[in-house]
Parts: structure tokens; C-alpha cells; sequence
């Protein structure tokens, strides 16, 4: 089963503005629909196309512009995700779209993360080129530096290459090797660190439920207090009733 729909602007491997092309469900229902890219193909929205395709086309001609002149400002632009990783280079996490979206948008420019084509899974530090789509016609290249640290990072910036075993020939073993020991006690510090923030959090939440369940406690303490009052009060203004 399929969906009929008109595309609104180029779409890769779609087509162009105004073709009526034919797409799963779920493409259209959750992307193309939502992100203004397509219409349903119903007859009323054919008409409304053709009525409107002068001012689609002029709108899609001002965004492409705007693009172009957003691609020259980003041109060589190199973006830095720090991240652990092992001494051969290999990663410990990830590096996502949205990573990269946010580390573009960190040096004053606005993506989204589905703008962010991956073409591969980062799964070393090094640096790497992603194509940021600025608009259907108009993608311009970005350089990811991951590192392992800010100083890794300048390295790696300057010489084009890696900070990994084998490329580093032409440094002396001990250098490496001190090199090695160093990136060793930052990962230790680092998850010293992140042990210590954990346990200080910890002892935050005890502290907190802590003072909560005494807190409870009082005010359970205050309330039998002023029920054993009334009670009390009950009984003295019954007794006098007696008496009179």
C-alpha cells in the first residue's frame, strides 16, 4: 500500500517540485507531510497547487538563497566532540546527528539534526567530513574533530591525522609512552570525577529523603497531638454538661 502525494520542494530520490509521486505511509505521515515538503495528492490539493505553485516556487527560490549564503559562512568550518576513548583510538560512546547539530549550532549557526547526513558510524577519533543539508539543492561540508581532549584536538587539527598508535613514528617511544601514561590519568581522574558526582548526588537524594521522612514525622506527631487536644476538649465539655 502506498500514498499518493505532490512534493513541494525537491526531494533526493523523490523528485521535484510538483511531481506527483507515490511513498509509503509512514514516509509521508511522518516526514514529508510534517516538515512541509509534500501535500496529500487529493484533487482539491492538486487545484490548490496549481494556484499556488507561483508562490511555492518563488518561496523555495528565497530558502535557497538563504542557504547559499549560509553555506559561504560555514565554509571550512570545523566543529570539536570530545570523547573517551582507547589508546588505539577506538571510541567508548557515540557520536550522533544530533551531536554534531548541536556542535554547529554551538558556533552561532541554526541546524537541526536530521539536516546532519551521516555517511558512516564514527567508531575512532580522527577527522572526518559530514555533509550539512542546507536545502534541497544546497549542501555544504563540515570537518568533525574527536578527540580526547582539547589539546588532542589542536594536535590533530594541525597535522591533519589521528593521535593514535602508528601515527606517531616519528615521535620518540618514551614521548608516546609518557603520552599514553598522561591520556591514562586523565580517563582516571575523569571517572573519579563522575564517581564522586555520583556519590555526592546520592548522598544529596538520602539527605533529602531523610529530611522528608522527619518532616512527615513531625507534622504526623502535630496532628495526633491536636487530635489528642480535641479529644480531650470533648470530654472536659462533656463532663461539664454532666455536672450543670
Amino acid at each position: 500500500m502506498s500514498s499518493q502525494i505532490i512534493l513541494l520542494e525537491r526531494v533526493d530520490n523523490l523528485g521535484e517540485m510538483g511531481d506527483v509521486v507515490s511513498v509509503k505511509p509512514g514516509f509521508a505521515r511522518n516526514y514529508l507531510l510534517p516538515q512541509g515538503k509534500a501535500l496529500r495528492a487529493t484533487k482539491e490539493n492538486v487545484a490548490y497547487f496549481e494556484e499556488q505553485k507561483k508562490t511555492f516556487k518563488a518561496d523555495s527560490d528565497k530558502r535557497k538563497k538563504e542557504a547559499e549564503a549560509t553555506s559561504k559562512k560555514m565554509d571550512g568550518l570545523k566543529v570539536t566532540l570530545i570523547r573517551q576513548a582507547a589508546e588505539a583510538g577506538q571510541l567508548f560512546g557515540s557520536v550522533t546527528a544530533r551531536d554534531i547539530a548541536d556542535a554547529v549550532n554551538e558556533e552561532g549557526f541554526k541546524i537541526e539534526r536530521n539536516q546532519v547526513q551521516l555517511n558512516q558510524n564514527f567508531k575512532m577519533i580522527g577527522l572526518f567530513d559530514v555533509d550539512v543539508i542546507l536545502h534541497p539543492e544546497v549542501k555544504t561540508p563540515v570537518t568533525i574533530n574527536i578527540a580526547r581532549s582539547q589539546e588532542e584536538a589542536e594536535v590533530q587539527a594541525k597535522t591533519g591525522k589521528a593521535l593514535i598508535a602508528g601515527n606517531e613514528d616519528d615521535e620518540p617511544k618514551q614521548s608516546r609512552s609518557e603520552k599514553a601514561d598522561e591520556r591514562s590519568e586523565e580517563m582516571k581522574q575523569d571517572m573519579l570525577e563522575d564517581s564522586a558526582l555520583k556519590a555526592e548526588e546520592e548522598a544529596k537524594r538520602l539527605a533529602e529523603e531523610e529530611a522528608e521522612k522527619t518532616r512527615k514525622a513531625a507534622e504526623k506527631k502535630e496532628a495526633a497531638k491536636a487530635e489528642a487536644a480535641a479529644e480531650e476538649a470533648e470530654d472536659d465539655e462533656a463532663e461539664t454538661a454532666e455536672k450543670e
